[in-house]
């Protein structure tokens, strides 16, 4: 599911909250990790951004955070059940983060064909994910990270559960939510998340709920807590997670800690249609201008 940056964020709280005698054993214990997370790389530089972005000077920075349906493999691979564009903009201290439609149609890049954008990590991996989702956006990617829904339910018990306030009650893979504030474990907010049948908003409900519950572990992952969890996240991060970035690159995210107070959630709304019975979502071309436009601003770009 799309809970890339839960990972990203948790790894920032962890280094943000880690002090005294903690902060060798957190340094030492990621890098490590972060070798074995650090499995993914981008074989040509993007067309959008040719030179790195400079995250050790806080240059605004975008992270596609791709969620998996895998369960009991190793291997993160497959369909992508949740796609998340999450950009940061260090200088006034502020993130929006986009998900993007599973069935959203667009052209699927390097195979030169139009298809519903989750199909196009299962067709090339991460790399033709990024791509296609910076030729549907026009913008850069500069990082992705894929987590499976093993890591997303280990990531949210290691910071000891997740506060949401769930807006109609319903049933899911054997868990109850009633209406109002709830307390999740793992397994209750994957079942949370995963809901999207019985909601009236469809696919856009359950993408509402996704980025809750990223948010609440963002803050969860960041608070003193957490601090006793810091084996157990490290670990649930290292098991499910793979990424293109560095541990250099994970250690200079510090620097944008405060973004997480400030963080705007964007929709990207479309029509269903059905082209040879096959559901898809028909984006606009206003609307994915429009979107674009608030992305590229927010990462200083010219549009």
């Amino acid at each position: 599911m799309k809970r890339l940056f839960i990972v990203l964020g948790s790894v920032l709280g962890v280094f943000l909250v880690a002090a005294g005698g903690f902060a060798f054993y957190v340094y030492s214990t990621f890098s490590t990790t972060a070798n074995e997370m650090n499995t993914l790389e981008r074989v040509e530089p993007s067309l959008y951004r040719p030179e790195p972005v400079n995250i050790d000077a806080k240059e605004p920075v975008s992270f596609l955070l791709l969620g998996t349906d895998d369960r009991e493999d190793e291997e993160i691979s497959g369909r992508t059940d949740t796609m998340i564009v999450v950009t940061v903009n260090g200088e006034d201290e502020s993130m929006k983060m986009l998900s993007i439609p599973r069935d959203t149609r667009t052209e699927i890049v390097g195979r030169g064909t139009q298809d519903k954008i989750n199909h196009a990590h299962a067709f090339g991996g991460a790399e033709m994910a990024m791509q296609s989702v910076e030729n549907l956006l026009d913008i850069p990617i500069d990082y992705v990270a894929t987590i499976n829904m093993n890591g997303f339910r280990d990531m949210v018990d290691a910071v000891g559960g997740v506060t949401v306030d769930n807006d109609f009650a319903f049933d899911m893979d054997a868990h109850e939510f009633s209406e109002g504030e709830l307390e999740l474990d793992g397994d209750e907010a994957l079942a949370y998340v995963r809901m999207r049948f019985d909601d009236p908003q469809g696919d856009f409900g359950r993408n509402n709920r996704q980025r809750e519950v990223i948010e609440a572990v963002l803050s969860e992952a960041a608070s003193l807590s957490s601090i006793t969890n810091i084996g157990t996240i490290v670990s649930s991060v290292g098991d499910n997670v793979r990424t293109n970035l560095e541990f250099g690159d994970i250690t200079d995210l510090a620097g944008y800690q405060a973004s997480r107070h400030n963080i705007e959630q964007l929709t990207l709304t479309g029509e269903g249609t059905r082209i040879d019975d096959i559901y898809y979502l028909e984006v606009p071309d206003a609307e994915i201008q429009r979107v674009h436009e608030e992305l590229a601003t927010h990462l200083q770009l010219d549009t």
